[in-house]
């Protein structure tokens, strides 16, 4: 053993002890079966759960927010984290089965796109947590206690929407000085419907402005919206948060083209697909601020303790194309509080 050459004589006959020797190999095969199993040990991938009511073509600008916003934080799909989709494609029916695929998975968290998306979570789980893309009445909805201290397994960002409500119908009356009749199109199952409508007829009051609500549940009932407002003699038409209209938008931009009727939406989709203006929250921005809740809750924090944002950024889109096209001509002073101008 040559290796012994190096060492004393008190040393060697130390080393060379029977009892000392197994000692030193104990301690030698624990140390080198740990570093292995070390080694081997993967980095736990980490499954995010998405629930959302509509489909990924109808929200591809909002979760490459969200994907954005993850990259920044660290998490890369397929290296650390694995998002498992769930997309109910309008058929609102199916949220409660997927919202319970996604629990037997064993997800680390949910994201929702939307109320009703939110709502068939919650029913689905009260452990794991839940991180609300978007809603428009967290508390109104029951989905947490305040907006300060959620107190349960949801927590996430709120939209205002019902307010915005009545700011898109004093735009629409100042695109149409002489407006006296507008239709106004919403589903009456989703989240927040009611409260919006409200604020919508507070501020058609206030200019003398008569509503006529009609329902749109699912696709069918577009047509038949516009038959009625025609009948109705809208003379304009609003849109309120709905997922049977947004995923349908470009149906219901065109039916309002070719009914030469100024309308305005929600979300500014309707008006990159040739909608005429919307104004509400910047909704882009909403998803890449929820990966920030879905970081702090992979690293320990609780929902229960995680207040619930309100919107930092809106937008109001104008296209001049849209207005072109039914012959109405948009204010200076209008156009000149847009964010953004499609030409």
């Amino acid at each position: 053993m040559r290796w012994l050459d190096s060492f004393s004589g008190n040393q060697k006959s130390k080393i060379q002890n029977p009892k000392w020797i197994r000692v030193v190999a104990i301690v030698a095969t624990f140390a080198f079966g740990g570093a292995v199993a070390q080694a081997q040990q993967p980095n736990k991938v980490i499954r995010i759960g998405f629930l959302g009511g509509a489909s990924l073509a109808n929200l591809s600008v909002r979760i490459k927010a969200f994907m954005q916003g993850l990259r920044e934080l660290g998490y890369i799909e397929g290296k650390n984290i694995v998002i498992e989709y769930r997309w109910a494609e309008g058929k609102l029916d199916r949220l409660p089965a997927l919202a319970a695929e996604l629990v037997s998975l064993k997800v680390d968290v949910i994201v929702t796109a939307g109320g009703t998306s939110t709502r068939a979570a919650k029913e689905a789980t009260s452990t794991i947590p839940i991180v609300m893309f978007q809603d428009n009445d967290p508390v109104g909805n029951g989905f947490v206690a305040s907006l300060a201290r959620p107190g349960g397994n949801i927590t996430g960002l709120a939209t205002l929407a019902p307010e915005l409500s009545g700011k898109r119908m004093e735009l629409l009356k100042e695109v149409v000085p002489r407006l006296s009749r507008v239709a106004v199109f919403g589903t009456s199952n989703n989240p927040g419907n009611a409260q919006s409508l409200k604020e919508t007829e507070l501020a058609a009051n206030a200019f003398k402005v008569k509503l006529q609500y009609l329902d749109v549940l699912d696709a069918k009932d577009i047509k038949t919206a516009f038959r009625a407002a025609s009948k109705g003699r809208a003379e304009a038409i609003l849109v309120l948060v709905s997922n049977a209209l947004n995923l349908h938008r470009t149906e219901v931009v065109e039916l309002a083209a070719k009914n030469r009727l100024p309308a305005t939406y929600p979300f500014s989709e309707f008006v990159e697909v040739g909608g005429l203006m919307s104004y509400g929250v910047n909704f882009v921005d909403l998803f890449r601020r929820a990966a920030t809740y879905v970081d702090k809750i992979l690293k320990g924090r609780t929902p229960a303790d995680l207040p619930v944002e309100q919107p930092m950024k809106f937008e109001f889109i104008v296209n001049l194309k849209a207005a072109k096209q039914i012959g109405l001509t948009i204010p200076p002073n209008v156009l000149v509080r847009a964010t953004r101008v499609i030409r």
